[in-house]
């Protein structure tokens, strides 16, 4: 491939398949920011627990607050001293993403993604059992839902469950995992609190900043 061409294919993928936009003063795009972060948004595309593309979610990029970029580089410089990289699945989420959620948990008769996602919950019991709710804290930006790879192969370690999936296994104290499973989840938890982020017990993936710049207030420009 021809240099030229070589580093037009470079700027696309990074750019997520396309221009990136003005954002609202604070925010900024992971992939600007942190060099060999993989991103993998699933919201964007059809592999998520909906089956289908979610309301505002019009590029598969991440973006988030700028003290929480700040402190995610930091992570994946620590990752990267051990030959490992980030993996994001989601950042920032509009409030009209988090709004298709619930319309979609009220459609009991929707159960297109539930053998891969939630096989033993009763969709019927996704909001009383904390799945899904009203508000999310990735609308405030500073909030961020990954993992962990290998900086060569781009594998995925073992965590004991996937992204998203809604049971048991994916709390952070679930005793279904193995010891290398746990120890994977604690080499995220622990690089992850050093820089400031807090865990969420149900999820293993998921991680707020503690001093998060926006606390109370609740976005709802697009992903694009």
């Amino acid at each position: 491939m021809k240099p030229l061409f070589l580093t037009l294919a470079i700027l696309l993928c990074l750019s997520g398949q396309g221009q990136d936009r003005v954002l609202p003063e604070g925010f900024i795009y992971l992939h600007q920011m942190i060099p060999g972060i993989e991103l993998d948004i699933r919201y964007a595309g059809d592999h998520n627990f909906l089956g289908n593309p979610v309301n505002g979610y019009n590029r598969p990029v991440a973006i988030l607050s700028k003290p929480a970029a700040d402190a995610l580089i930091k992570v994946q410089h620590g990752l990267m001293q051990q030959g490992y990289c980030l993996k994001v699945f989601d950042a920032y989420r509009p409030q009209m993403a988090v709004d298709h959620f619930v319309v979609w948990a009220r459609d009991t008769n929707d159960t297109l993604a539930k053998q891969e996602f939630y096989p033993d919950v009763p969709k019927s019991e996704l909001f009383q059992r904390g799945y899904i709710a009203s508000k999310s804290g990735h609308s405030r930006g500073s909030t961020v839902d990954l993992t962990i790879i290998d900086a060569k192969t781009k594998k995925e370690l073992d965590m004991g469950s996937s992204y998203d999936f809604f049971g048991i296994i994916s709390h952070h104290d679930s005793g279904q995992v193995t010891k290398e499973q746990r120890a994977n989840r604690e080499l995220l938890k622990s690089l992850m609190k050093k820089q400031g982020f807090h865990p969420y017990p149900e999820e293993w993936w998921h991680y707020t900043l503690r001093n998060e710049p926006y606390p109370e207030t609740y976005f709802d420009f697009p992903v694009e």
